[in-house]
């Protein structure tokens, strides 16, 4: 395997919606690059990025898939990265380890929700973009609407370096901007094209759009300024060093036409990453942590190595396979590295570079490339492993999870079994989340959306040999009051010898929300003995742990233990549970109980047509708008809606949209429910246990 140096590395992810040919466009890369001998299909599963079992069967990319090749003089290290939301987490970590942002525009549909997700996170992070419009050769495209469209919402240092000629089923001729020439297309996927001088009609447009490209390269460079001044144009070499600056600087965002499935402008767009696409030269240090909590900087040529592992794959017939890149040094075979994370050391075993499952063993990988190290022992996703100074790479923030589901094994003692499998999942996805809640008693998992979990659970099917069944999980009400109350409860039970006595009065009074439970006791004299306080505590915690109107947790309630009267003989611990539970039962029904049910913050991004169907679900859904925002050609709409009435809400989301809205979830408070809503729940608590 040749040896690159990190100026000739290009590390880029492929980003955009979904369904916008993202894959397609890494196949004919990958072909350009002779990494594979014919472009395979999505529809017929041949793709050499979408290998997975569920990827096939869909037609959809779910997890992000390293790819490398060769061209010319340069390392293409690219990430096919998913489009739907909900595998967003797989887009997000490819954006965290690469150098520059490839963002993909659909010519029919143009920008849509998950190109305006996968531009923000790239500009978060701080990449350059290039924007490629895809499926010019489809019916109906809109080129010059993407164009003014990307413009206004993307800045207007956005410059189309092609423009199509012949849009449509007949496309195959393209406008080279920077050279000034008509390249036509084979229609062979071969991506073969040859190059002819510009008609006479199109002179004047193109020498009017290159020299505005000079003009946003020469201000980028006071030189070349200077050389455009006197000689009034500058050649493609002389413009090469500062076409690449200004995009690092983000003043100059090129567009390109392709069509990925007919091979059409593939190659020029590979011809432009080689020549002026970001290299890990352009970013030679990044932020860490070292071990006294400090700020430093890993440096791209320091002699510590420093590698993040970004995505883990679990393989039955391998075991883990883990995907790093190198922020500094270089990583060999043998290597002994220390995870600063668990605190632990890992001997690096073989090596690889990955296309799809295809994998290329290799004896080293450098700083700023990309590569795969199989069975580390302790080494999860986002961890940091180095050579000698303890220092911790930040991880990247992802998104909450928006939907939810109760899972469970439908065969007794597999608990294990399920445990491990969701531990095993999440490690490969860190956005699909799992918890065991005591409060409602279920196994939750979480995800970006329906076909996250669908996806999820079939592999821990597949995988684990697990049956399962999902359900909708329980909704953690609370119970409290709203007026004070006391009682007096008496608990006698003589059975034979010693039997059980205690007599326990109580007083409850609510508490602000958020408060919780407070006991007290201002117990006088010696009717009580102190020695039975705590019994009486116990019981009162245990019954507002189990609840009393409806089996939920009870919540902001004081409670002031103050009489009550005891048997020489006959009181015990017992006794005065069961005492204190009792009493607290009878205060809290006649305090005016009601209950408590989680409201969620949700922000639903859509196109503005979409606006009256969302705004009249939320209010369908007991919601109250809080707020209105706008972004770009999209409105954000703010609400609070009750946790009960969003089940399946990404779902719902999508079907009001067409796939075209998002939305995101955080609780945010406790709020008492509407009385008839209180009583049905009621009502089925007690149907239920009287069953």
């Amino acid at each position: 395997m040749k040896h690159y140096e990190t100026s000739d590395l290009r590390n880029f992810a492929i980003v955009g919606h979904g369904a916008v040919g993202k894959t397609t466009l890494a196949e004919a890369m990958l072909s350009l690059g002779n990494e594979i001998n014919r472009m395979g299909s999505v529809d017929l599963g041949t793709t050499v990025s979408d290998y997975h079992p569920g990827e096939k069967h869909r037609k959809i990319s779910i997890h992000s898939t390293p790819l490398h090749m060769n061209w010319g003089d340069t390392k293409f290290n690219f990430i096919d990265a998913p489009g739907y939301s909900d595998f967003i987490g797989e887009s997000i970590g490819s954006l965290g380890v690469v150098d520059m942002a490839a963002v993909l525009i659909h010519a029919v549909n143009g920008i849509e929700v998950g190109t305006e997700s996968m531009w923000r996170t790239a500009s978060d992070l701080g990449i350059p973009k290039v924007l490629v419009i895809n499926g010019l050769d489809r019916e109906h495209t809109k080129y010059d609407d993407i164009l003014n469209q990307a413009k206004k919402r993307f800045g207007k240092s956005v410059f189309p370096m092609q423009l199509p000629v012949n849009t449509g089923p007949s496309f195959n001729q393209v406008i080279d901007v920077l050279r000034s020439e008509l390249i036509t297309y084979k229609t062979d996927g071969t991506g073969s094209f040859k190059e002819e001088p510009l008609p006479e009609n199109l002179a004047s447009e193109v020498n009017n759009l290159h020299s505005e490209l000079i003009e946003y390269v020469a201000e980028s460079d006071d030189s070349l300024l200077e050389k455009y001044f006197e000689k009034g144009n500058l050649s493609e070499e002389e413009m090469r060093g500062g076409i690449h600056q200004a995009i690092q600087n983000q003043v100059f965002i090129p567009m390109f036409c392709v069509s990925s499935e007919a091979n059409i402008g593939v190659a020029r767009f590979c011809d432009f990453i080689s020549k002026y696409g970001s290299s890990p030269d352009d970013r030679k240090t990044v932020s860490a942590i070292n071990n006294k909590g400090e700020n430093i900087k890993i440096s791209l040529d320091g002699n510590n190595t420093v590698i993040q592992i970004f995505k883990t794959i679990s393989e039955s017939h391998i075991g883990d396979l883990s995907l790093f890149r190198v922020y500094s040094g270089e990583v060999k075979t043998g290597d002994d590295l220390f995870n600063t994370n668990r605190n632990s050391s890992e001997r690096i075993g073989q090596l690889f570079i990955l296309n799809g499952k295809n994998r290329t063993q290799v004896d080293c990988i450098s700083a700023g490339d990309i590569g795969a190290v199989v069975k580390l022992k302790d080494t999860h996703t986002g961890n940091t492993l180095c050579s000698s100074d303890n220092v911790k790479l930040p991880k990247l923030k992802l998104p909450n999870s928006n939907i939810h589901s109760a899972i469970s094994s439908t065969t007794k003692g597999e608990e294990e079994k399920l445990a491990i499998g969701l531990s095993t999942l999440h490690e490969e996805d860190p956005t699909f989340i799992y918890r065991v809640d005591n409060e409602i008693k279920q196994t939750i998992i979480s995800g970006q959306g329906e076909l996250h979990l669908q996806v999820s659970t079939e592999r821990l099917k597949r995988r684990f040999n697990l049956d399962i069944n999902l359900s909708k999980p329980n909704i953690p009400y609370r119970e409290t009051i709203s007026t004070k109350s006391e009682s007096k409860y008496r608990h006698k039970k003589q059975s034979g010898g010693s039997g059980q006595f205690a007599e326990v009065w109580l007083r409850i009074e609510p508490r602000q929300r958020g408060e919780g439970i407070e006991f007290i006791n201002s117990l006088v004299g010696q009717n009580v003995d102190r020695v039975f306080v705590p019994s009486v505590e116990k019981g009162v915690k245990t019954i507002c742990e189990n609840g009393v109107i409806a089996g939920c947790k009870v919540v902001d309630v004081k409670v002031d233990f103050y009489d009550g009267k005891m048997h020489p003989v006959d009181s015990k611990d017992i006794a005065f549970q069961m005492a204190g539970k009792n009493a607290f039962i009878d205060a809290f029904k006649s305090a005016n109980p009601s209950l408590l049910e989680p409201i969620i913050n949700i922000e639903v991004k859509v196109p503005e047509e979409y606006m009256g169907d969302i705004m009249g679900d939320i209010s369908g859904k007991r919601g109250k708008i809080s707020g209105m925002d706008t972004d770009g050609n999209f409105q954000i709409i703010k609400a609070q809606v009750p946790q009960a009435e969003l089940y399946n809400y990404a779902t719902t989301i999508r079907s009001l949209t067409g796939g075209r809205g998002i939305h995101s979830e955080e609780f945010s408070h406790y709020e008492k429910m509407p009385k008839d809503i209180q009583q049905k729940i009621v009502f089925s608590k007690q149907e239920h246990e009287s069953e």
